[in-house]
């Protein structure tokens, strides 16, 4: 193993900052915009676009506001959906930064618009702590399609056997090791050097890390 490549949502960012539920909890409360609308008539017509950068962000979120909630601006929706939506795992971004301290590279692997990927990497600070993000909407693939592990791999110019997938998804997990990935299958109980027993040979796994606290 030469490079991480980690997923973002379910895995390095864990819902609302406040409690760490999923973003929407209390999006009709705070903006009057029902979830149940907002999926039907924006995430089940438009996200797979937007995800894959064929489609604007804003342009698609604009029609869908129209029609269900035409008070709301869609930069109002975006600033509270980011922000919102970025509950970091502190303890796996410190482990994180352990391995990258011991010569590993790591990634973001994840499928996002390139908004948020912005976001995630220069408000959430994302870039001071990884070595770089794919994502799906510069690849032109969302996982779990095999072009999307395909895409990240050529990008950062590593062989598919050199990289573990880190991600909370079966699907992406199977589909990264078809592709000649390693690939893990992050429930959040363990700590990462837990789960990456055996893939660090010669290293002394730290203490506070190996036990979780």
């Amino acid at each position: 193993m030469k490079a991480l490549m980690v997923d973002v949502d379910g895995v390095l960012v864990r819902g609302r900052p406040a409690d760490g539920r999923h973003w929407s909890a209390s999006l009709e409360t705070d903006l009057g915009l029902r979830p149940e609308d907002l999926h039907r008539e924006f995430f089940a017509k438009h996200w797979n676009d937007v995800v894959i950068g064929r489609a604007k962000l804003e342009d698609r979120l604009l029609a869908a506001l129209r029609h269900i909630a035409p008070h709301v601006t869609v930069e109002r929706l975006i600033e509270y959906w980011f922000a919102h939506d970025a509950c970091l795992d502190r303890r796996l971004l410190q482990d994180l930064q352990a391995l990258r301290s011991w010569g590993y590279q790591v990634y973001l692997a994840t499928n996002q618009e390139h908004r948020r990927a912005q976001y995630l990497m220069g408000t959430l600070g994302l870039a001071s702590v990884v070595d770089g993000i794919q994502y799906s909407a510069q690849i032109g693939a969302k996982k779990p399609s095999a072009a999307f592990f395909e895409g990240a791999a050529s990008a950062v110019g590593l062989l598919p056997a050199d990289i573990l997938l880190i991600d909370d998804t079966l699907e992406n997990v199977r589909t990264a090791q078809a592709c000649g990935w390693q690939g893990v299958l992050w429930s959040g109980k363990e700590s990462l050097f837990d789960v990456l027993k055996g893939q660090l040979p010669g290293r002394a796994i730290p203490l506070q890390n190996s036990t979780g606290s």
